[in-house]
């Protein structure tokens, strides 16, 4: 990976799955500072595995996770996610990404409940980028549609002041204009100064965005490089982008498909 200085996040040689079945097989990625990085895969790959491992929303079996803050260096292998998020990780799953019954408002209090003295200051800072929540701030986050609910989760976690987002299929089950919408803010967070790591179906597309980018397949990693070398890589576009599936059979006693692998 190009040096844009002293990583971020590293995982190294990282295993976690279910039950007694491994998902990730010493999957290991960097991500710079001011990075947007993708990663994408076929469906079971262990895309949103990672991002859990990483979050310590599933521990890890093996391998380590390191995040720098400050110049310093966290081994964060396993730790809460709270404490993650009072380090500068942030995290917005696929589904269930808001308080439904609560306010867009209460909501955005919530991302901030570690940064309560900064609460102001950090709601003026999402709502800059979130305009069309400013209005909605006392309607209940259960009525909105689809696109709308990520743009609530995402402000959420920008409450809490990240240096990096950990996004977990941002794009599922959007209509095209949200969609758009969606990675117009993902873009502009990152032309912030916020680190991005988004595990992404739409490939062609998030490559595009992305400064780096990883492909796994079967909870490992295949290839690796800039978002423009993996959308002009030959055995990228034929196994990944053209739809003609995994590179060989799992391994006897593995499994790639578990639900929100």
């Amino acid at each position: 990976m190009t040096d844009n200085g002293a990583p971020i996040l590293e995982t190294a040689d990282l295993v976690a799955g279910y039950g007694e079945v491994n998902i990730l097989h010493r999957v290991s990625i960097t991500v710079p500072p001011n990075a947007f990085v993708s990663v994408i895969g076929p469906n079971g790959a262990g895309k949103s595995t990672l991002l859990k491992a990483i979050y310590g929303l599933l521990p890890p079996r093996g391998g380590s996770v390191t995040f720098r803050r400050n110049g310093s260096m966290h081994d964060i292998t396993g730790k809460p996610p709270h404490r993650l998020t009072d380090l500068g990780l942030n995290y917005v799953p696929q589904v269930d990404n808001v308080f439904p019954n609560l306010t867009i408002g209460e909501n955005l209090e919530i991302g901030s409940y570690l940064r309560r003295s900064d609460l102001d200051r950090n709601l003026e800072r999402v709502l800059a980028w979130f305009p069309m929540l400013r209005e909605r701030l006392r309607a209940r986050a259960g009525v909105l549609s689809g696109g709308q609910r990520h743009m609530v989760a995402l402000a959420r976690a920008l409450m809490s002041d990240p240096i990096l987002l950990l996004l977990d299929e941002p794009s599922a089950g959007l209509s095209p204009a949200a969609v758009d919408a969606v990675f117009e803010r993902i873009v502009e967070i990152n032309g912030a100064g916020v680190s991005i790591v988004m595990v992404e179906q739409n490939a062609r597309r998030s490559l595009g965005l992305s400064t780096y980018g990883y492909v796994l397949d079967m909870g490992r990693n295949r290839f690796e490089g800039s978002g423009d070398q993996l959308l002009q890589d030959e055995s990228v576009v034929d196994l990944y982008l053209g739809g003609r599936g995994r590179l060989a059979a799992p391994p006897s006693g593995d499994a790639d498909d578990v639900p929100g692998a």
